[in-house]
């Protein structure tokens, strides 16, 4: 069900993005001609409209901008709650919310976090973050 959802969200804009996730690589896209990571995936950059944007590697390390605790979920997910979701700035400068995983007692805003690739299905895999 999850996979149907974020399949149906697939484009060329994103899909080495899931490719680079499935390959346990988190790829963000770059502007060679500003010097600014970007994300989400787009065909031009939302800093100065150049079309000069690559895919590069993320050191997926990061900090947690804000979170929420989730405790009611639905479908694949429901069983998993209370989970933690936040917002993570990757010390390339750009934010994304995801999953973060561990200790909930740990979890805090500004606390160093890392990528860690979560195979939630056959062909999905999900990029989720753990305090480090």
């Amino acid at each position: 069900m999850i996979k149907d959802l974020i399949h149906s969200a697939f484009d060329e804009e994103s899909k080495p993005f899931w490719d680079g996730l499935m390959n346990e690589k988190l790829l963000i896209q770059y502007c060679s001609d500003c010097h600014q990571y970007i994300f989400y995936p787009r065909t031009i950059c939302p800093h100065c409209f150049s079309e000069d944007i690559s895919w590069q590697e993320s050191c997926g390390n990061g900090r947690i901008y804000s979170y929420t605790v989730v405790h009611q979920a639905f479908g694949q997910f429901k069983g998993d709650t209370p989970f933690v979701v936040g917002i993570i700035e990757l010390d390339e400068g750009v934010r994304m919310m995801s999953r973060i995983i561990g200790d909930k007692e740990q979890i805090a805003i500004d606390q160093p976090v890392s990528v860690v690739f979560a195979k939630v299905e056959n062909e999905l895999v999900l990029p989720y973050f753990q305090v480090t």
